[in-house]
């Protein structure tokens, strides 16, 4: 035999073409695969070159970041005044909570870290044990904020900023989708009472917008309880905001639903289990994979219109920037006030999308996106 030949399935691994793979091969696929996506690539490269250097100048290299008023922000030049945000970042964090008892907020986002790390994270050591402190942490964290028990009292009223943005949203977020499932479940119920029931609250607060929601919270409802009852303004816009986001999650969790056969339910049944074991070893676990897209929406779109309470006097980010704005000191800096609250935002709603993406391709079994 020839030393050239070689047997069949002996000859050595050669590597791709240099074309069909690394950055130029991504470049032409993705920047360059037609006239047309050339066009677009090429117009969109022309507009960053005129947008991003004025923006960078203004942005960064121009900006100030000292200075105790405006006036001392022109002086320095005509960027940004970021001075204005450092001036007032920790009014912008924890609202007008006492500033010797803060590092209960800290604490308590600390708290918050670690259990959405064991809800988000699903190889945390000793995880089914870790899930008891994701259920007592709300009760940790009511705690920590509102005192009591050992602890000096804080007013709800002294919170804001972005504190009261996660305060609220977390609290949206964690109570509404096990409210929303049983919704779902409830629409679909075989029992007239509970299916009406379900519908007409779904259907209800669907058809009200979540500010009108919010002025029934905070100025209707108080006719409605006993004379001299107080009722705290942040736990009305917490049960609102709560309900308000269950009703659209169970929409989104009930198409879940009823995009599974029948026959995974008459399956469930015929093993000889009872509907609740079906719902939650077979039928919910298909339903809420298929749901994770909408249900992350309704978070980001719940988490962003937390925003709404200033309307109603509660100081988030936004309402936090508007009172620091009417100081004769600061007028005329609403840019970068609302460039930051813009950041903050999009940090937040950016990770969302990315985990629910991850959590997509995790539990797809068929093609990666």
């Amino acid at each position: 035999m020839n030393s050239t030949e070689h047997t069949p399935g002996t000859l050595p691994d050669l590597p791709p073409p240099s074309n069909t793979i690394g950055f130029v091969h991504w470049l032409r696929q993705n920047l360059f695969s037609s006239t047309a996506n050339t066009i677009v690539t090429v117009l969109c490269l022309w507009v960053l070159y005129k947008l991003l250097p004025p923006l960078v100048d203004w942005f960064i290299l121009d900006a100030s970041y000292t200075g105790s008023s405006r006036k001392e922000c022109i002086a320095q030049g005509d960027g940004a005044c970021w001075a204005f945000i450092s001036e007032r970042f920790s009014l912008f964090v924890y609202g007008f909570y006492p500033e010797p008892l803060r590092w209960r907020v800290d604490l308590s986002a600390v708290l918050l870290a670690l259990a959405l790390t064991v809800v988000l994270w699903d190889r945390f050591p000793m995880r089914k044990q870790a899930m008891l402190y994701v259920l007592a942490f709300p009760l940790i964290a009511g705690w920590l904020l509102t005192g009591g028990l050992g602890l000096e009292g804080v007013d709800t009223s002294e919170f804001g900023g972005i504190m009261l943005t996660l305060v609220i949203g977390v609290t949206g977020i964690a109570f509404s989708l096990p409210l929303g499932i049983l919704l779902a479940l409830g629409r679909q119920s075989n029992l007239p009472v509970i299916r009406i029931f379900c519908v007409g609250f779904i259907e209800f607060i669907r058809g009200v917008p979540l500010i009108a929601l919010l002025f029934i919270a905070s100025a209707m409802l108080s006719y409605f309880m006993p004379p001299g009852t107080s009722f705290d303004l942040l736990m009305r816009v917490l049960i609102m905001v709560v309900l308000f986001s269950a009703a659209y999650l169970a929409e989104v969790i009930r198409g879940g639903l009823q995009s599974l056969p029948q026959g995974q339910l008459e399956a469930a049944e015929a093993l000889g289990l009872t509907y609740w074991q079906s719902m939650r070893f077979i039928i919910l676990p298909q339903a809420l994979k298929v749901s994770i897209p909408g249900i992350v929406n309704t978070f980001i779109g719940l988490y962003k219109d937390t925003t709404l309470v200033v309307i109603i006097g509660l100081f988030d980010p936004l309402g936090v920037g508007k009172a620091s704005l009417a100081s004769s000191e600061w007028f005329g800096l609403s840019v970068e006030v609302y460039l930051f609250v813009a950041i903050f935002f999009f940090i937040s709603c950016f990770g969302m999308a990315r985990y629910s993406l991850y959590l997509e391709n995790k539990l797809n079994t068929g093609h990666k996106r």
